[in-house]
Parts: structure tokens; sequence; C-alpha cells
């Protein structure tokens, strides 16, 4: 079962409360995504660090629901 792009939307605001989310599906087949996640707790953090902080939001649903995620972060 494929998640759409609004689980994926509250999953990583769930985790991450303060972030501005946006999720684009990539090939419109609801199985490649790009989220876009700017967040305030991001800041001094390296980009490593703020897509981990992303992916531990979705979990274990990486790999199983989610099979392809793209990465933007940003603390501004």
């Amino acid at each position: 079962m494929a998640m759409s792009a609004q689980d994926i939307h509250d999953l990583i605001l769930a985790s991450l409360p303060n972030a501005t989310v946006k999720i684009i599906d990539l090939a419109g087949d609801n199985n490649h995504f790009r989220a876009e996640v700017t967040c305030s707790s991001f800041a001094g953090q390296s980009k490593v660090s703020q897509h981990k902080m992303v992916y531990d939001a979705i979990g274990s649903k990486m790999g199983n629901e989610l099979h392809a995620l793209s990465l933007k972060t940003s603390d501004k």
C-alpha cells in the first residue's frame, strides 16, 4: 500500500511541528516524492542531520509504504 502525499506531510509535521512542508509527487505514481522541508530546528545542523531528522519522522514506512523520497531541507 503506497503512502499519500498527505500522509508524508502529516508524519513530518508530527515530528517537526514548526516546519513548513511541501510534498511533490515527482512521477504522478504516488511512489516517488520530493519533500521540501523548512524548519528552524535545522539551524546549525548539517544537511545529513537535517535529512536524518526527516527520515526519522517517516520511520519504518520508508522502503515499505514509501518507495522513494528525495529531500530538500533548509532552516530558512
